[in-house]
């Protein structure tokens, strides 16, 4: 299984969970069709500033615990295209409250790699910008307030939702299929779901490493793989490795293989 797929296997298994324990879970389908999210266009806006005063609710604060995450699989039936997944309390619900927030974001394409992933990670911290929604600046996590005058507009996770399938579609053409998924139950389900959060961002450390470094081997100091936490990690970039080696070894035998000239 590739890592980011072993991710999202994880995800499932969380939301599953979550389920199992009684927790709140609304979903939702909407249309994702690139065209039909061109009524989620994105806005002219500089700076926006949400004053405190002015919030209706507030997403992700450090103090009550946040983490994100994007998935990406080129195997699309594995994605849930235009499903959103809310696990806990709605804005709607909380009125001048500070809630937790976990935020996945599920992509899927048939030409998606990893050398994509990057700048799939980033895009996640700067979305297109949404009327009534300001998106504050902290590493791997989203911290976000919604105004009063959103909300009462309608504004909701569904929009939110939609909003971030828009943005990712337009940014990344070869995107074929979006999945959202919300926690905002509790600072112990934060913890978890940014334990799954962590494991990708390991992944994706990694990958980057070699690619900055240009080279594809990969050492571990730990003699007991069961008795460490990155194991799945490292069976990852492995596999990755392997994958690697052997496209390089395509390319140099076809480019040493003699070829016949156009036409000829």
């Amino acid at each position: 299984m590739k890592a980011t797929e072993l991710h999202l296997s994880r995800l499932r298994q969380y939301t599953e969970e979550k389920r199992k324990q009684g927790q709140h879970i609304r979903e939702f389908w909407c249309d994702s069709n690139p065209i039909r999210l061109m009524h989620f266009p994105p806005q002219k806006l500089e700076n926006t500033v949400i004053l405190k005063e002015d919030t209706f609710v507030e997403l992700g604060n450090p103090s009550k615990g946040s983490s994100a995450l994007v998935v990406w699989s080129d195997n699309l039936s594995l994605i849930k295209d235009g499903h959103i997944t809310i696990i806990g309390p709605t804005m709607q619900e909380s009125e001048g409250l500070s809630l937790p927030l976990g935020q996945a974001i599920v992509v899927g394409g048939e030409e998606l790699t990893d050398n994509h992933y990057p700048e799939l990670e980033a895009a996640q911290f700067k979305p297109d910008p949404i009327e009534g929604y300001m998106l504050r600046s902290v590493p791997n996590r989203i911290w976000s307030r919604i105004s009063k005058e959103a909300v009462g507009r309608g504004f909701c996770f569904e929009i939110l939702g939609q909003s971030l399938m828009a943005s990712f579609k337009r940014k990344f053409p070869i995107i074929q299929a979006t999945e959202i998924i919300f926690v905002t139950s509790g600072r112990e389900d934060i913890a978890q779901f940014d334990a799954i959060a962590e494991g990708m961002r390991k992944f994706s450390g990694e990958l980057k490493k070699l690619v900055r470094q240009g080279d594809d081997t990969y050492e571990c100091t730990v003699f007991e793989c069961s008795t460490c936490d990155n194991e799945s990690v490292c069976n990852a970039i492995r596999e990755w490795i392997v994958l690697r080696r052997k496209a390089t070894s395509k390319e140099v035998e076809y480019v040493n293989k003699p070829h016949q000239p156009i036409g000829s």
